[in-house]
């Protein structure tokens, strides 16, 4: 085409390259591996003489055309699928840090990745250090010599606080580090890598990318923007030599995923990227449905609080409004004073579903605080922003309507 698609096109048709028989949707590759005619022409692929897929550990066509999709979609650069959002943090980190080093972390994380870095990584001689991230201040004075990323959720979850990346983009350049950016809540609708100053984003595809819960998967997207050429990195020097700005994503891709083996299967890529055709679309109506049910919830009688970016009274708001368009994100919380009114107000509801997710086309509730957080002592509980109270709310794409009746009939139950 003679000029860039947009956001919304690029959704559909990002990526895209013409199917068998003129297919329009995306192939199910489904093979564990690929056969060459010569021993020569395998050896080619094998030394990077040749392009060419081998194993799908490694790589796959179905695999490939969601990563060319996401990578445009977060302005361009190289993108690497994995198997979970989960396995997309762990081969980020592990490529970038080694025994000794350190990483810094905004100390607002989902559950997972909060244990993911300070419990697991600390086995591999790696350890975090967690900041407030709207504390710039206390961001900069943390870095060290041994500091090899910064990363940061674009909203908290489910503390929903929302740092200034741009300014944290700051601090991480002039240190000399990459930023890491999960941008999961947000998806690229809201606002892309290049927009945030981000290096590296994250996404975990289960959620919004998906948008129907049918399959899990994670992709780590290098904008290639990042000079790795520094002594903060000398593990990446025959990387940089050969790829240059993509140094990054060629050693996660040819060490620690080939070697760790969380890779995507074929049938979650299909899915994936039949899902994220419809992302703005539905994101925009988890928009807007969510700021619906954050209003109707502020004004109830019996909840306590609420937290969402897009009540003009909530910390985050001015942030988010400048980085995100006015739009805020499919997320929020909000609190009844106690766990057993909290679980009252999930047993009453009748559509929302109450399980561990976010980004369906449902509507989803859970209890952080007895689930995803159970484990926690109360200080880490407190520094996720996780209270006894805490309801998280994935607000779907059902008739906004429809969401505020279940809510308001599930409260007056208490």
């Amino acid at each position: 085409m003679d000029t860039p698609l947009r956001f919304d096109s690029l959704l559909v048709h990002g990526g895209l390259e013409p199917g068998p028989a003129g297919a329009t949707s995306v192939p199910i590759v489904q093979s564990s591996s690929f056969a060459y005619e010569s021993a020569d022409a395998l050896e080619d692929v094998f030394r990077g003489r040749a392009a060419g897929q081998v194993y799908t550990r490694l790589g796959n066509p179905t695999t490939e055309a969601l990563e060319r999709r996401l990578a445009l979609l977060e302005g361009g650069g190289a993108a690497l699928a994995t198997a979970s959002g989960m396995a997309a943090i762990t081969t980020t980190v592990m490529t970038i840090a080694r025994a000794g080093d350190e990483i810094l972390a905004s100390s607002s994380l989902f559950g997972g990745t909060f244990s993911l870095f300070r419990d697991t990584l600390a086995n591999f001689g790696i350890t975090a250090r967690f900041v407030d991230p709207l504390d710039q201040e206390s961001v900069q004075a943390a870095i060290n010599d041994r500091t090899r990323l910064l990363f940061v959720e674009t909203v908290g979850n489910p503390k929903l606080d929302v740092p200034d990346i741009p300014g944290l983009a700051a601090i991480a350049h002039q240190a000399g580090l990459p930023l890491v950016v999960d941008a999961t809540v947000t998806t690229p609708y809201l606002a892309d890598g290049a927009k945030l100053g981000a290096d590296i984003v994250i996404h975990s595809t289960s959620k919004y990318i998906n948008g129907s819960g049918t399959s899990i998967g994670g992709v780590i997207i290098d904008r290639g923007v990042f000079n790795w050429n520094s002594t903060r990195f000398p593990h990446f020097e025959l990387f940089h030599k050969k790829y240059r700005q993509f140094a990054f994503t060629a050693r996660a891709r040819k060490l620690v995923h080939k070697d760790v083996g969380a890779c995507a299967a074929p049938f979650n890529s299909f899915l994936l990227t039949e899902g994220v055709q419809t992302l703005a679309l539905r994101m925009e109506r988890h928009c807007s449905n969510a700021l619906a049910l954050a209003r109707f919830l502020s004004t109830h009688p019996k909840v306590a609080w609420v937290n969402y970016p897009g009540l003009e009274n909530t910390p985050g708001h001015e942030v988010a409004t400048r980085l995100y368009g006015g739009r805020y994100g499919g997320l929020l919380t909000f609190g009844t004073g106690t766990k057993e009114t909290a679980f009252r107000v999930i047993n009453a509801l009748r559509m929302a579903k109450n399980l561990a997710n976010i980004g369906d086309a449902k509507t989803l509730v859970i209890h952080p605080a007895s689930t995803i957080c159970a484990d926690y002592p109360l200080a880490d509980k407190a520094l996720m922003g996780v209270s006894e109270d805490l309801v998280r709310v994935s607000v779907g794409i059902e008739d906004s309507a429809d969401i505020i009746g279940d809510f308001n009939q599930a409260l007056d139950a208490i």
